[in-house]
This record gives C-alpha cells, sequence and structure tokens, in this order.
C-alpha cells in the first residue's frame, strides 16, 4: 500500500493513518488479532458492513457542520473510493458504503485535505458531538452554542482518556430549553442558560436509548461554561476506570449511573479534580462570527411553477433568523440519502446564495443559513429539480430511519423502505400532519434504536415472528415517546409486534384514533398515557390476528422470503484478547507516554501511563485465566494475584502505584516518574513472562 507521508501536514493526522495502513497490513500477515484489528478500525471510523469484503467509511462532523469545500471533497472520495451515494446519520455524521479495507488510509488521506476526519467515528470513543442545526441562528437561544460544542470535540480528539472505553460515549448541545439537541437520551446533555449575565449550561447526565432506553438525570441546574469540560473530563475518567467490559450490553454509562448512583459519580468526580489537567477551561468564542457571505448576488428570476406547494414548503421549511434579514432553509432528505451530484449542485447554490455554514440535522436533513428571502422563490426551483423541495421538514412527514437490513449486520428485518411507504401515506391521506412537529415517526432495523424509536410518538423497530416452521418479518410497534424540553422526555412503550406488511394498516388506524380522539392541544405523547396502553393494545391487536398471506413472509424491498439473519455486530464490542496483545499494546501505550512527555503534554502522558499499567496488569491476569470486567477490577485483582506470586515484587502495592493518578497534580516530574514507574512495571512482567499459568 502506499505511504502517505507526503501528503499530510498534520503530524497527529499523519500519525493516524499511517498507524491505520501498519494494522491493515500486520491484520492481512496474520500478525494482528482479528478482533483486536477490529477495535483499532471502528475507532478510524471503519465499520464492516452487511456484505461481506467491503466497509462503511463514517464521516464524523462536528455538529454536522460542513463547509462547501468540505461538502465537494467528500463528494470526490465517495466518488472515488465508493458508490457516489452519501447517508445522512441520526448524529449528523456522513456515511460511505461498499469501500475496500485497503484504500480506507488512502481514502482519510483525502478527506484530511480540507480537514475532514474519521478519528472516533466509531469505537468505544466520544463519538460525533451532536448538536442544535440552527444554533447561532435560533432566536430562541441565549447564546450560540456552536463554539462550546467545537471545543468539546477538540478537547477528546485523540484524548488518551476516552480511546478504549468499555463503550461508547454521547454527547449533545441544544440551542434552547426546546431541546432540539435531544439531551436526555445522551450520556451528556448540554442546555444553554445564562445566570446573572453569566454563560452556563443545564447538565443532563447518564441517558440513553438501545434496547433499555434511560432519561437523562440532572447534574448540574447550571455549570459555568468555562467548567464542563473539566466535568465531563472527569466523568469520562470514572466511566473509563469502573465501566464494563465484558458484558456489552452493560456497558453504557447509564448501566454505571444506576450501579453507582448520581451522589457516587459525583463523589468520585471530586476525587478526580486534582488530577485534570485544567480546572477551567475557558471557551475561545471566535466560532460566534458569521460565516463567509457570498459577495453580492443577482438573484435570477423565477415564476414558480406552483404557487401552493411553493408556500406549503416556505410554511413548513423556513425559519427565521434572529440576524435580521435573513432566513435558514431545512431540507428534507428521504431517509438521509443523496447522491455526489446533488452533494455538488448544493454545494454551488451555497456558495453563491447562502452562508458557508451547512448543518446536518439529527432527523437526517440539511440546514442552509444566511439565505436572503428574495432568493427562496430560485432556491425552492432549485432544490425541487434536485429532489430537495419536499414540504414538513421534522413532521409527521419527515421520518428517520436507520439504513437497517440495507448494510447493517445487526438490522432484522427492513426499515428503509417501510419508511417510504409511510411517508407515502402521511403526505397523500394526511396532509394536515406537515405541520405537526410532535407527532414524529421514527423506524429502527432492530432494536438498538439507530433511528431513535424510542423517543418517537409513533415508533417501530425491526423483529421475526415465527408461525408454525415459517418466520416472518414483523415490527415492534412503540407508542408515546416525545420531547418535552429542557431535558425533559417521555419514552416510547411497547405496545404490540404486527407483521411487517401490515405496518400501513396499524399506521392509518393510529393516526385515525389520534384525529378522532385527542383533546385540542392534546400532545400525542399526553393523550397515549391518559388512554393507556391496553387501549392501544386492543386498538391494534386485529392487525395481528388475520392469517397470514404467503407475500406476508416476503419484507419490504425484498423478493425472496425473510429470514432473520443478523450478522456480528460492530457497534464498539468488547474484543477478545490475547496475552501478547496486550504486552505489546502495553509497549504502545508506553511509547505515547514517552512522545507526549517531548511535546510537554504531561496530562496526556500521565493517563497514556496509566492505561500501560492497566493493560500490563490485564495480561496477566488473562494470562492467569482470571476474568475482570473493569479496570477498577484489574487492579485490585493484580494486588491479590501479587500476594501469590514471590517473582512479582513490587515497591508498594499495585493500587497505590497506580493509583498516584488521582494524588499528583499533572506536570514534568510526576510525569517523567510515572513513565518510568509504569515502563519497570512492564520490564518486570515481560522478564517474568514465563511464570504466568498460560504463558
Amino acid at each position: 500500500m502506499k505511504s502517505f507521508r507526503s501528503e499530510i501536514e498534520n503530524p497527529e493526522v499523519e500519525q493516524d493513518i499511517l498507524e491505520l495502513e501498519k494494522k491493515i497490513r500486520l491484520y492481512k500477515e496474520g500478525k494482528v488479532d482479528e478482533e483486536r484489528f477490529r477495535s483499532l478500525r471502528l475507532a478510524r471510523g471503519v465499520y464492516g458492513q452487511r456484505q461481506p469484503g467491503v466497509q462503511m467509511i463514517r464521516i464524523k462532523l462536528p455538529y454536522g457542520k460542513m463547509t462547501v469545500r468540505q461538502l465537494r471533497r467528500i463528494a470526490q472520495v465517495s466518488d472515488t473510493y465508493s458508490t457516489g451515494k452519501l447517508h445522512i446519520t441520526t448524529r449528523q455524521d456522513l456515511q460511505i458504503h461498499y469501500v475496500s479495507l485497503d484504500v480506507t488510509p488512502q481514502l482519510w488521506a483525502e478527506l484530511e485535505k480540507d480537514e475532514v476526519t474519521l478519528r472516533e467515528a466509531c469505537g468505544n470513543t466520544v463519538r460525533n458531538v451532536t448538536g442544535s442545526p440552527l444554533a447561532g441562528v435560533d432566536p430562541e437561544e441565549p447564546f450560540d452554542i456552536t463554539p462550546y460544542a467545537h471545543a468539546f470535540f477538540s478537547y477528546f480528539l485523540r484524548n488518551p482518556v476516552c480511546q478504549e472505553m468499555g463503550r461508547k460515549f454521547k454527547v449533545s448541545f441544544s440551542s434552547s430549553e426546546a431541546d432540539d439537541g435531544f439531551s436526555f437520551m445522551h450520556d451528556l446533555g448540554f442546555i444553554p442558560k445564562i445566570l446573572d449575565g453569566e454563560r452556563g449550561f443545564k447538565i443532563m447526565i447518564g441517558g440513553g436509548l438501545g434496547a433499555q432506553p434511560s432519561p437523562a438525570l440532572v447534574a448540574y441546574e447550571f455549570l459555568p461554561a468555562d467548567q464542563i469540560i473539566p466535568f465531563a473530563e472527569a466523568v469520562l475518567r470514572i466511566f473509563d476506570r469502573h465501566g464494563e467490559r465484558n458484558k456489552r450490553f452493560k456497558a453504557r454509562f447509564k448501566f454505571l449511573l444506576k450501579q453507582l448512583g448520581l451522589e457516587e459519580i459525583f463523589r468520585l468526580i471530586e476525587a478526580e479534580k486534582l488530577a485534570l489537567p485544567y480546572q477551567s477551561y475557558p471557551i475561545d468564542l471566535a466560532l460566534e462570527a458569521s460565516p463567509t457571505m457570498p459577495e453580492a448576488y443577482k438573484i435570477p428570476e423565477v415564476q414558480v411553477s406552483d404557487e401552493v406547494a411553493y408556500h406549503r414548503w416556505r410554511q413548513t421549511n423556513v425559519v427565521t433568523q434572529k440576524q435580521a434579514g435573513f432566513v435558514a432553509v431545512q431540507l428534507k432528505v428521504p431517509l438521509g440519502d443523496f447522491t455526489t451530484e446533488t452533494a455538488r449542485a448544493l454545494a454551488d447554490l451555497v456558495a453563491q446564495y447562502a452562508g458557508d455554514d451547512i448543518r446536518l440535522s439529527i432527523n437526517q436533513g440539511i440546514v442552509l443559513r444566511y439565505v436572503k428571502p428574495a432568493a427562496l422563490p430560485y432556491l425552492y426551483q432549485e432544490f425541487k429539480r434536485l429532489g430537495l423541495a419536499e414540504a414538513g421538514f421534522g413532521s409527521t412527514a419527515d421520518i428517520t430511519a436507520c439504513p437497517g437490513t440495507d448494510t447493517c449486520n445487526l438490522a432484522i428485518s427492513n426499515s428503509t423502505t417501510i419508511s417510504e411507504v409511510f411517508e407515502e401515506i402521511v403526505q397523500r391521506e394526511y396532509p394536515e400532519l406537515l405541520d405537526n412537529q410532535d407527532l414524529v415517526i421514527k423506524i429502527s432495523g432492530c432494536m438498538n434504536a439507530c433511528g431513535q424509536h424510542s423517543i418517537a410518538a409513533i415508533g417501530f423497530h425491526g423483529s421475526s415472528l415465527k408461525i408454525k416452521d415459517q418466520v416472518a418479518p414483523a415490527l415492534q410497534v412503540l407508542l408515546g415517546g416525545g420531547r418535552i424540553g429542557n431535558g425533559q422526555a417521555a419514552f416510547a412503550e411497547k405496545v404490540i409486534k404486527i407483521p411487517s406488511r401490515r405496518g400501513p394498516d396499524a399506521l392509518r388506524i393510529l393516526l385515525n384514533d389520534y384525529e378522532a380522539e385527542a383533546e385540542d392541544g392534546e400532545y400525542f405523547h399526553a393523550y397515549f398515557r391518559r388512554q393507556g396502553k391496553a387501549y392501544f393494545y386492543q386498538l391494534l391487536k386485529p392487525v395481528v390476528e388475520a392469517p397470514l398471506k404467503p407475500e406476508e413472509f416476503i419484507d419490504w424491498g425484498k423478493i425472496e422470503e425473510f429470514l432473520p439473519e443478523i450478522g456480528v455486530g460492530e457497534c464498539a464490542g468488547v474484543v477478545i484478547d490475547l496475552v501478547s496483545t496486550l504486552l505489546y499494546e502495553t509497549e504502545e501505550k508506553l511509547a505515547w507516554a514517552r512522545e507526549a512527555i517531548i511535546k510537554e503534554a504531561f496530562a496526556d502522558s500521565i493517563y497514556h501511563s496509566y492505561a500501560a499499567f492497566v493493560q500490563g496488569a490485564k495480561a496477566m491476569l488473562v494470562a492467569e485465566g482470571i476474568n475482570t470486567n473493569t479496570q477498577a477490577g484489574i487492579i485490585q485483582d493484580v494486588d491479590l494475584l501479587l500476594t501469590r506470586k514471590e517473582e512479582l515484587k513490587l515497591e508498594t502495592n499495585f493500587a497505590s502505584l497506580v493509583y498516584q493518578i488521582k494524588t499528583q497534580t499533572p506536570g514534568p516530574d510526576f510525569a517523567k516518574a510515572y513513565l518510568h514507574q509504569a515502563q519497570t512495571f512492564y520490564e518486570l512482567l515481560t522478564s517474568q513472562r514465563s511464570t504466568f499459568k498460560q504463558a
């Protein structure tokens, strides 16, 4: 494979890409264990597809922001290395599919020419930081959260604290109390506040979706803005040390919070403060500046062909900005899918008629900002030509859906074709719902909630039904979810499982019932709870009772009979470790600690040394056949083991040695001493490896 050393200006990026290239080579030579290689490539945005031999590439776009140059670069990369298609995710990333593993280093190098990264888009890391797509232009916002979201992204990118956690960690920034960033379903969610003239945030902690959704708790009603990054780093250190690592479905932060309780989490946070590199981290507000605007331009005169459709679109898709004389245009992108040809045409329109600040939305759309109202008729015609002029952005007709069985290993049944069917039903039969931003529909291909079905008014996730000796594709129906605001939400409840082919019947029954029985102004989540789960079960029960016809054993978008084939999931699952691999990685971490000292990044060096201690200790325990599922447990169990192994004598007990990280202020003297101690421990391990039971 080609070396990219001459193509990359940023040395950290260069090292990342060369490391990926090297590990691909070692993996193909059989020198790197497959599970360990999976962990590395996931943290570099390279994700296995349902189809063998190809990868999905996830492009990390903090708070969904792109410039025109970046969008053009991504389109060029998709054309060169993929199929010329792009997919917007519910975390404001872009994905491209069907990419050969061998070309991923070159693909990444091409993206980095315009500062677009893959780093930590997947894996057991801090995932893409999401944010309101209207941040900076929202008339309701106390202040622009963009600089704060960007600072969070920048600070934790490549940060050693969050590279190999037990599970992924998700963060959001909402622009106002409307909470359009969904703080209630994140590990950390930030809602902007101003108290006595000072900027800060209400902080929600420990939320999550998945098979067991949990609402976030209030950590702070108000935390000054300069404290959010130190607080988050303390939380991540605790999660890294105490979080579950073996049982993948119990490894999210929400389970640690439930296990320990909020009071104990705060006690552990307090104990971490001395070790933090910053007690205060002021945020650079430069990103609050207005984006680059096109030079004076003449707007082409057009005659809108359908005035009714145009005014409907303008009513549902255009938002007046807080900046006088400008509007934001919200483009509905069905299923979040669009082509590179569309991307280039859109980039050209932005360059001529909008601010150079494109935002992807959490509901898989695109938001253009700083548009002059006079340009809307022309832009509408152009959007219509591109297939991006559907009315009803964020409404009942704007259905969120994950890719499902099209590409995902974990999906059970189709989530894309049925979404298109549902949207057509709403648009044709219930046009009044194009104004309804409460009654939202979300669909996932499985229970893991990438389509966010747990927070939908009407949610579905893929499943199956066994009928004698046949299996039919099915949908689990969940009802009553919704955003309430200021960190509060209602989570959808499972009601009934129905054959997938009868999804349209169920949808019509639910919409007709709501229209007929709901009180004036009653939101769907309130209506659901007033009527009760049993009411809706009885309402939908007739959908299930009729015998299935032969065609109902075929899933949407398919021609062959349904088989519930689930592949090996790659959502940052826990990996299987070998002693030799663990020791090799210990040596790597020691090397990173030395490099960080040279760069005078002393806090980073200290954490790399800490990770080397833990990784080496884990190698010892694995060799002895001792299974431990947290870093804290590893540290504890090594001390118990050392009491039995005379040849492995340390100056003090292992816990005291390792936990110096909590008792020392980060600085050059401690960083060097701690590295020396970690190096000595590693050398002792390797010299005595023959004494391990399974060496």
